[in-house]
């Protein structure tokens, strides 16, 4: 058996373990001092008479991030098992090599993922995220999600930190459903749960099946039985075979990074809109130039609606309100399209009494974001259901309009990114133990072999990869662990059928415990706020 106790003081190994935590340290304090800057510097601007909304900031920033750190636990682990279990790289240096290509990841990562999980949440509860209700659901959600990811990694099982998170919106929704009634308030969108809950659960199949075929592949092509073998004693690799596994081990990283780093990032910047809104609800990076495209998109989106406006419609005297409905329950009525052209003329009107976004008064930011939020929300909806049936033509102009709208406030700014992508490599270097063993010697009857590793790690990459680009939400700990068994299986090493009725288990119960701790969490919040 492997070895995964670290080097002893003195050798050769043992400096680079402790150089590669003393360049993560380093990196840690100058990520955080980063981080402290921009925030300090973003709220320089925000009045606020009372300290109670920065307490709150505190407060929350900090279990969201406590979220990302216990993420680092599962998710990030199995980035650097293969690497430290065939001791192709010390702990010390896999965690900082691992660490550096998440925060890559997360650095170029375009928000799809995160925006598009936000859209399982009740589109009310997203509006109004500053009130004791929004509160309730972040506080809600994270603290849900934290507590079954801890209790899996304590047993050494890769539970999914996406499949936690889901499901505690879910719980959220559902819950917040049950205390307004079936018609007081939407629930979650079912329709969007749907598509979330396919990645999640195909990817897995996607791991087993692919990594199968192509260590069967690499053992018909590439026939040296060093590939092979499994690791001896704490002997690394031939080099090319570790330069291999290093490979997979940073493409692993970097897609980790670009994928589930998005999801707390989300939640950071619902956290910062419902708190201080007027330093986050619209991307004050949107220069003048850019503002002035966005109102000649705007106007030409207001008049191509207004083609498409129900002849005698009653007058329309709350547009928010009518397109509100409209996103809540999904059903156009003739009322829909003229509110939703006067809402697009009022953002318009907004925008350019403020001359850019950056000057959009700290009274009307809050309401500005709220009204871009909601036509954007009805305008994906329309496109998706393809009602009303829009001219090709007229489809474009407005889709324009909505990523206009989207670029005002779906961002996410540079410290948010840092913030996630230090959580994410603290949790790693604390936590990476118990996973890493899971991985290499628990799923298979043999151990691990650089070959299989290897092509897990590849298949998971490629995944993960594939999945970002479309802004579906992936679990790496189960493409990456599925994928493992998948070459267990092509072997003929065998599978520990315990282990794996384990990891099948907490894949089962981990949607339906997080709803249920979610809900209660919800309920208790509620009523304590």
């Amino acid at each position: 058996m492997p070895e995964l106790s670290y080097p002893q003081p003195g050798t050769a190994t043992a400096k680079n373990r402790n150089l590669g935590v003393a360049v993560f340290l380093i990196a840690l304090v100058a990520g955080v001092i980063y981080c402290a800057f921009q925030l300090t510097g973003d709220l320089e601007s925000v009045r606020m008479g009372s300290f109670v909304p920065y307490l709150l900031l505190g407060i929350a920033l900090l279990i969201a991030l406590g979220f990302e750190f216990v993420n680092g636990f599962h998710d990030t682990a199995n980035a650097v098992a293969t690497v430290i279990y065939t001791h192709s790289l010390t702990p010390g240096v896999a965690v900082v090599w691992s660490g550096t290509w998440n925060f890559l990841g997360v650095l170029t990562s375009t928000g799809a993922v995160a925006f598009g999980i936000l859209q399982l949440l009740p589109v009310e509860l997203i509006l109004q995220v500053g009130t004791s209700a929004g509160f309730a659901m972040v506080f809600a959600l994270l603290i849900a999600a934290i507590i079954w990811n801890l209790g899996t990694w304590w047993f050494g099982l890769p539970s999914s930190s996406s499949h936690t998170l889901i499901g505690s919106i879910i719980g959220v929704g559902l819950m917040n459903q049950m205390l307004h009634g079936p018609n007081g308030t939407s629930g979650v969108d079912w329709a969007q749960a749907l598509g979330v809950g396919k990645s999640l659960l195909f990817s897995p199949i996607v791991g087993f099946l692919l990594a199968a075929l192509l260590l069967l592949i690499l053992k018909a092509v590439v026939r040296v039985p060093e590939l092979y073998a499994e690791p001896k004693g704490k002997e690394p690799p031939p080099f090319w075979i570790r330069a291999l596994l290093i490979l997979t081990c940073t493409g692993v990283s970097f897609a980790h990074g670009s994928n589930d780093g998005q999801k707390g990032m989300g939640l950071i910047m619902l956290i910062l809109i419902g708190t201080v809104p007027t330093a986050y609800a619209l991307n004050k990076a949107v220069n003048a130039t850019e503002t002035q495209t966005f109102l000649a998109v705007s106007q030409q989106a207001s008049a191509t609606l207004g083609k498409y406006a129900t002849e005698g419609a009653p007058p329309v005297a709350a547009p928010r309100t009518e397109v509100e409905n409209y996103v809540r329950t999904r059903q156009l009525t003739p009322a829909t399209v003229p509110a939703l052209q006067k809402l697009s003329e009022q953002i318009g009107q907004q925008v350019s009494a403020s001359g850019s976004m950056a000057n959009v008064p700290q009274d009307m930011v809050d309401n500005v974001r709220n009204n871009m939020y909601v036509a954007s929300e009805a305008i994906r909806l329309m496109e998706k259901a393809k009602q009303p049936a829009f001219a090709p033509g007229d489809a474009k102009a407005i889709d324009n309009f909505k990523k206009q709208m989207d670029h005002a406030t779906k961002f996410i700014p540079t410290w948010v990114k840092v913030a996630v992508a230090i959580a994410l490599g603290l949790g790693t270097m604390v936590g990476w133990k118990r996973i890493v063993v899971t991985v290499g010697e628990k799923i298979g009857k043999q151990h691990l072999t650089y070959g299989q590793g290897a092509s897990a790690e590849l298949v998971a990459m490629v995944t993960i990869g594939a999945a970002d680009v479309y802004g579906l939400p992936v679990s790496t700990t189960h493409v990456l662990s599925s994928g493992v068994a998948g070459t267990m299986a092509a072997n003929g090493s065998g599978l520990q059928w315990g282990t794996v009725r384990s990891l099948v288990l907490a894949w089962v119960l981990t949607l339906p415990a997080s709803i249920a701790l979610s809900a209660c969490l919800y309920w208790v919040f509620r009523h304590t706020f």
